[in-house]
């Protein structure tokens, strides 16, 4: 009896009335329309539940949370509260890394990207940035008055400031607008190597924001640790509302 080595056989497309499809496509389709989601909703509560544990500490204002606050806030100093460590080129090129997070900075950046949105008719997108940087600075200043927590007085302030502490502004509106036009710009390409350089681009600039905030002793590291976490669960939560608002149009350029 002659048997057909088994990389020879072939397995029929259909069996049982049933279509098969090449399992990675399968699979693929499978996690878009199941694991995505699911993912997408986990990850905005995580962030949401690290905010909600991380205000309830500074509520309290003792324990842990204070002693990590101040202990980070002198680990940046040397034996003069009034100094920064590093040298001063290091101090001075801080602040410039601090001022991207700043609202004029932002407010420029949205602008001009929301003109280049309108030009390709991309209202969606427009949208969303539109109110990922708005309504971020919205809920910011609203915590802000919520919470009243008052600037570190611990270490000298490198630069003025003028709002409440609690959360940090610069790290939660960095981490929404940085964090939308990443995505925005990551969807636009095709390359997986391009995607993924574009966020972690847009991750590394909120990252430093936020530290140069903590270096520069204007805000609790707690309220740095909490604007990112609120910041970038906005962000994603404006991406999946415009994701949604665009199922159609995908579908019509898949199609």
């Amino acid at each position: 009896m002659h048997w057909e080595p088994l990389t020879r056989l072939r397995i029929p497309r259909r069996m049982t009335g049933i279509a098969l499809k090449p399992l990675p496509k399968a699979w693929l389709a499978w996690a878009r329309q199941e694991v995505v989601p699911i993912g997408v909703f986990l990850a905005i509560a995580s962030l949401l539940l690290m905010f909600v544990e991380i205000s309830d500490e500074v509520t309290e204002g003792e324990g842990e949370v204070d002693w990590f606050d101040r202990g980070l806030l002198l680990a940046l100093r040397t034996s003069d509260p009034a100094d920064p460590i590093g040298p001063r080129w290091f101090e001075l090129s801080i602040v410039d890394i601090s001022a991207l997070g700043g609202f004029a900075v932002l407010a420029l950046l949205t602008v001009i990207s929301l003109g280049y949105l309108a030009m390709l008719r991309k209202w969606a997108e427009a949208g969303m940035l539109l109110v990922a940087t708005l309504g971020g600075a919205l809920i910011s200043e609203g915590l802000k008055e919520a919470f009243g927590r008052a600037r570190p007085d611990l270490v000298a302030h490198v630069v003025e400031t003028t709002s409440m502490s609690f959360p940090s502004g610069h790290a939660m509106l960095s981490a929404a607008t940085y964090l939308t036009l990443g995505a925005l710009l990551a969807h636009a390409q095709e390359k997986r190597r391009l995607r993924g350089y574009i966020i972690g681009a847009a991750i590394l600039i909120t990252l430093l924001v936020g530290a140069s905030r903590v270096y520069l002793g204007v805000h609790w590291p707690t309220d740095v640790l909490a604007g990112w976490c609120l910041g970038a669960a906005w962000a994603l939560l404006c991406w999946v509302v415009a994701a949604w608002l665009t199922r159609e149009d995908r579908r019509k350029v898949e199609a």
